[in-house]
């Protein structure tokens, strides 16, 4: 793939970004229906001109009368509920006598609303504006679902995203095309990203399908470790929201063997869990610090996997797959 290609596709993704790429111009056509609805302005007036025109007289009426009648009905009525309502204000469900809320929230209640633990690392994530939690966090465990997979890039993009999408798939597919196409040369590429200045929620569905596409890629990017005998360290990090987890793995070769070494600096007491084909290592530590694990292999010629488990933050632990390349 050329420069030219690469950054066609890439004006692509940025014109789908867009806000003014896919907002639709509507006309209005006097008569005609909006939304499903017709014009009401124009049923009353033509309502209004054909009882003119049929040569009827507009209906008046004297005080007195029972327009008048029904309006101080309704007035002396509207009074009576309202000095009652006083009197004897209406309760909750739940509450036996009148009870005085706060018209705020204190800062200590919001503080128990807990936060999935894993959510921080998409502050690092190079994304125009940020997804939902919600969102997010079903990108990231369907992301670790995906590590293992044999399928191509691009078919684990449209899986991890698809259940957010379910009826739109062709177009799901062509954006994930030009996600790939936009990122496959640089990591700077997202850079030139138009910045939208919009919520998540607000964004029209191409939108938030080619913010999800790329921030699903980035997920599958910061969730492998590619090792090598030629590039046999690789490090990586993960925002948390108790601090910064910090990964490094080596390919060791001892002479026939070799071995696999992952060491963790964690933010809080955790557990790291290193498996291979039929072999595992487990350890624990109590406390923050240094934790390491390690499997020996003749080559490095298997897939690993590392399970980071902070039970403080979440019950679900955070799952790298280390691939040999």
């Amino acid at each position: 793939m050329n420069s030219d290609s690469e950054s066609f596709h890439h004006q692509l993704l940025s014109w789908v970004l867009a806000e003014d790429a896919i907002t639709s111009k509507l006309s209005s056509v006097d008569g005609q229906e909006i939304d499903g609805v017709k014009n009401p302005l124009k049923q009353a007036t033509t309502s209004t001109s054909g009882e003119q025109e049929s040569g009827g007289t507009p209906q008046t009426f004297q005080l007195g009368e029972i327009p008048t009648v029904q309006e101080r009905f309704q007035s002396v009525l509207k009074r009576r509920l309202q000095i009652q309502i006083q009197n004897h204000p209406p309760l909750f469900p739940w509450e036996s006598q009148l009870i005085d809320y706060p018209d705020y929230a204190d800062e200590q209640s919001i503080a128990l609303v807990p936060t999935w633990g894993w959510v921080a690392q998409q502050s690092k994530l190079n994304l125009p504006i940020a997804l939902p939690e919600s969102i997010f966090r079903q990108l990231v465990q369907k992301c670790q679902v995906l590590l293992t997979s044999s399928l191509p890039l691009g078919a684990k993009l449209v899986q991890a995203v698809e259940e957010l999408f379910p009826n739109d798939s062709q177009a799901l597919n062509d954006i994930a095309g030009l996600v790939l196409r936009s990122t496959y040369r640089s990591v700077d590429a997202l850079e030139t990203i138009p910045n939208i200045q919009s919520d998540y929620a607000d964004l029209k569905e191409r939108q938030q399908m080619a913010l999800s596409l790329l921030a699903a890629k980035q997920l599958l990017d910061n969730l492998t470790l590619p090792l090598s005998p030629t590039n046999p360290v690789i490090e990586r990090e993960w925002l948390t929201s108790v601090g910064v987890l910090n990964l490094k793995v080596e390919y060791q070769s001892q002479g026939q063997m070799g071995k696999v070494r992952v060491r963790g600096e964690l933010p809080t007491k955790g557990i790291l869990t290193l498996r291979g084909k039929g072999t595992q290592s487990v350890a624990q530590s109590l406390d923050s610090g240094s934790l390491s694990v390690e499997l020996h292999c003749r080559q490095l010629n298997q897939t690993y996997t590392l399970e980071v488990d902070f039970p403080e933050i979440d019950q679900q632990p955070l799952l790298f797959v280390i691939n040999p390349t």
